[in-house]
């Protein structure tokens, strides 16, 4: 088997006022605000997350964390995350974060003074270098005021799959 893999994960929510915006591992203090979600609405951990599932043929988060199921409400998407790497290395074993390639769209607050802070808390959550995380920011130009998506891509190496 190929010890490469690719996976791709998306996710979007609506956005509310007087809500914390969470992105990335981390609260963007200056958002007017944040995800209408059963979770912290963190849809970059979340998208990165069913990347990461998926790299390793794994589904998604929904069948781990049900949004049906009131003990994930309110969950931080830290810890979606660090059970999937979890769940990735009992069926895999040892992997490694090659690439990751984020892009999360989003109106307003404008994010490209939290792309540093967000690559370095990726990269601590994923156990790489800040420079193997990459983010984009986009706006909706308008088209999708009330939403914040993300999308990201990993390239995943799992050694003991080159076996």
């Amino acid at each position: 088997m190929h010890p490469y893999r690719i996976g791709f994960g998306e996710d979007a929510h609506r956005l509310q006022s007087g809500v914390p915006l969470m992105l990335g591992g981390m609260e963007i203090p200056d958002s007017p605000h944040g995800s209408t979600a059963h979770s912290d609405g963190d849809v970059l951990l979340h998208a990165l997350s069913d990347a990461l599932l998926a790299a390793f043929g794994l589904g998604d988060i929904g069948q781990y964390f049900p949004p049906s199921n009131p003990n994930y409400e309110n969950l931080a998407s830290q810890v979606i995350l660090q059970t999937v790497q979890a769940r990735i290395g009992d069926q895999v074993g040892r992997t490694e974060v090659v690439n990751v390639a984020g892009v999360v769209t989003l109106d307003r607050p404008k994010l490209g003074p939290y792309r540093v802070s967000m690559q370095r808390t990726l990269a601590e959550l994923l156990e790489t270098e800040p420079s193997h995380v990459g983010l984009s920011f986009k706006t909706s130009e308008g088209l999708a005021t009330r939403h914040v998506q993300a999308r990201v891509t990993v390239l995943m190496h799992a050694p003991d799959l080159a076996s």
